[in-house]
């Protein structure tokens, strides 16, 4: 909890109900001295065990008043200055509820929506523990779940750095990731397993505007930044 600056940014969605919290820190102590400015916030979304997974949230909170749902508690309104998370995160986060997910696919249930939120979080939650491995490695795709652009690039950021693990989320970052510090660096060997998936939902149009790219693009994209996709 911290005192809003000076310069706010303007508030972006109707305001938001927070039920039921505990308050603390600066919070308890604006709320027993009466005072109007209670200050801006964040809203973090939290495991089972506490640790933070991704900010919900950002805003200046306007008004208090007791929670029903106990005593001590109270609800909150706050006037967003971000962008309410999509439909999709629910999902997203019930699967990263119990912490950081160990097995690889977690995100293949989701759809397109879902699987670019997992982006996001994967993002959200990248850390960079190792030196890239060097060039001349070989990574494997799993391509059974690649059935939409989001979908390969969940797949190919478990390829290079296991579950969950992020290496871009379009063409624009995964260059990006391509000059290093994302844990691969070209030239490498992509195998790419059960290709022929791909090859049928990412379609055969190239794409122009926002739309995804096609596989054939993709191919052309990875090859022209010496990285050797070998379908299999």
């Amino acid at each position: 909890m911290a005192h809003a600056q000076e310069d706010r940014p303007e508030q972006l969605e109707p305001p938001h109900r927070l039920l039921g919290c505990s308050p603390r820190g600066a919070l308890r102590a604006a709320l027993d001295g009466g005072e109007e400015d209670l200050g801006h916030v964040k809203v973090v979304r939290v495991d089972t065990s506490g640790r933070p997974v991704q900010p919900a949230a950002e805003g200046e909170l306007r008004a208090w008043i007791p929670s029903a749902r106990g005593p001590g508690l109270v609800d909150l309104t706050l006037d967003p200055w971000s962008e309410r998370p999509p439909l999709a995160a629910r999902e997203v986060w019930d699967l990263w509820g119990e912490g950081r997910p160990s097995e690889p696919n977690r995100w293949a249930d989701c759809d397109a929506e879902g699987r670019r939120f997992w982006l996001d979080t994967a993002l959200a939650n990248y850390t960079r523990t190792t030196p890239d491995r060097p060039p001349g490695t070989t990574y494997r795709l799993d391509g059974s779940n690649i059935t939409d652009a989001p979908g390969f690039f969940c797949a190919l950021g478990e390829a290079v750095n296991g579950p969950v693990g992020c290496f871009g989320g379009g063409l624009d970052a995964l260059n990006d990731c391509l000059r290093g510090s994302w844990g691969a660096t070209p030239p490498f060997t992509l195998v790419w397993h059960d290709a022929a998936i791909a090859r049928t939902c990412l379609g055969a149009t190239s794409h122009t505007g926002r739309r995804p790219p096609t596989f054939e693009e993709l191919l052309a994209f990875l090859a022209e930044r010496h990285v050797d996709v070998r379908l299999a």
